[in-house]
């Protein structure tokens, strides 16, 4: 019984592993990006792997095999949608248009199997609680949906204002739950001393007491220590 355990246990771990590995080698979509095609092949990954997971008498390979052969698929049929026009459109399909100049296309709605309790719902998703606010709204393939505004119900911007702000570029991640990110020091060209001398002087405290730091785009180090607790009226 408890060789039968380990064997399980030490099943899993191979196939979790395998399993990560796999999907991490298909690409890095997120689960709300996948398409289809992608849906199925995560969902058969799973399957075959159960298989092998749960009936310790059958060869691991058996499950290794056909969830490697899966990914190469996958990764074979990515490549041909990438060169292919038509390609792409057979195995990803394509974007449809449900509202169109401010007006519902019921059809294509309808041919998609698409509610208008599904459309309203995604508009709130997005911060859109009028369709009179709507002039295009798009389906992706992966069933988000994209909005374009009216012109004038978009959102404001420093260009409409004939504003034009400093550039800001990206936040540098420098320390995480008490772990500097050297890799990102090395970005602002700076070293750990420096980054040590700047907490104590700033924070009173030590690296391993930060939870999270960043450098700001404007030069600022904003800094969190660990242990913050809610303060009550």
């Amino acid at each position: 019984m408890a060789q039968e355990i380990l064997t399980m246990l030490f099943r899993t771990v191979i196939l979790y592993t395998a399993v990560i590995f796999l999907l991490r080698l298909a690409g890095k979509r997120e689960i709300g990006q996948i398409s289809i095609f992608d849906l199925v092949v995560a969902i058969m990954i799973a399957e075959l792997a159960a298989i092998p997971m749960e009936d310790t008498s059958k060869p691991l390979i058996n499950g290794l095999i056909p969830m490697t052969t899966l990914i190469m698929l996958e990764i074979s049929f990515s490549y041909i949608a990438l060169k292919s026009r038509r390609a792409r459109g057979i195995i990803e399909g394509a974007p449809s248009i449900v509202v169109e100049k401010g007006k519902i296309i019921e059809n294509e709605m309808r041919r998609l199997r698409y509610g208008v309790s599904d459309l309203v719902s995604q508009l709130r998703e997005k911060g859109v609680y009028t369709l009179d606010d709507v002039e295009y709204a798009v389906l992706e393939t992966n069933g988000k949906l994209s909005v374009i505004y009216k012109s004038d119900r978009r959102p404001v911007t420093p260009k409409d204002l004939g504003l034009t702000p400093p550039y800001e570029g990206l936040p540098i991640t420098l320390i995480i739950d008490g772990e500097v990110e050297q890799a990102n020091l090395r970005l602002i060209n700076q070293d750990e001393e420096w980054l040590r001398n700047y907490i104590k002087k700033q924070e009173g405290c030590e690296i391993k007491d930060i939870i999270y730091a960043v450098q700001e785009p404007v030069g600022k180090l904003v800094a969190y220590k660990k242990g913050y607790k809610k303060q009550t009226p």
